[in-house]
């Protein structure tokens, strides 16, 4: 994976605006996956510590959903490493103008990487876990 020739590990960004533009994506895509994941498991141990046993499953419930959302926060950082790959075959990041969405108020703007893409499985495939949890959810809370 290369970004204007440079391996990922070797990549500086050329100026303020590409390094603002490559954090806004990471905080974005990697990150809000990640701090939910993050968020569920410490409910979870909320759940685990401080109410009875009979509140176990749950909690054990909302630690199946933190572990799957990590799951899938690792397979969106993988997904988001393309964003600012060169396209295959060449050394250079352009894009063709014409593939680009333009953004109202944003005439003539740098455009970085390549064209964004929503990751429509992903959102998904995280809609169907949280579903499946709510449910399982809603099955336990009505055994109480």
């Amino acid at each position: 994976m290369r970004f204007e020739s440079h391996r990922a590990s070797s990549f500086c960004a050329s100026d303020l605006n590409e390094l603002i533009e490559l954090r806004a994506r990471q905080r974005t895509f990697y990150g809000a996956y990640f701090r939910t994941a993050l968020g569920n498991l410490g409910y979870s141990l909320t759940i685990l510590r401080l109410f009875d046993s009979r509140f176990y499953r749950i909690g054990l419930l909302f630690t199946i959903l933190g572990a799957l959302l990590f799951v899938l926060s690792f397979i969106r950082d993988r997904h988001s490493r393309h964003d600012f790959a060169d396209p295959r075959g060449t050394g250079t990041s352009s894009y063709d103008p014409a593939d680009v969405i333009k953004t109202v108020g944003q005439p003539d703007s740098r455009i970085f990487g390549r064209p964004f893409v929503t990751a429509g499985w992903i959102v998904i495939s995280v809609a169907c876990v949280v579903l499946a949890v709510e449910i399982g959810l809603l099955v336990l809370i009505l055994q109480i």
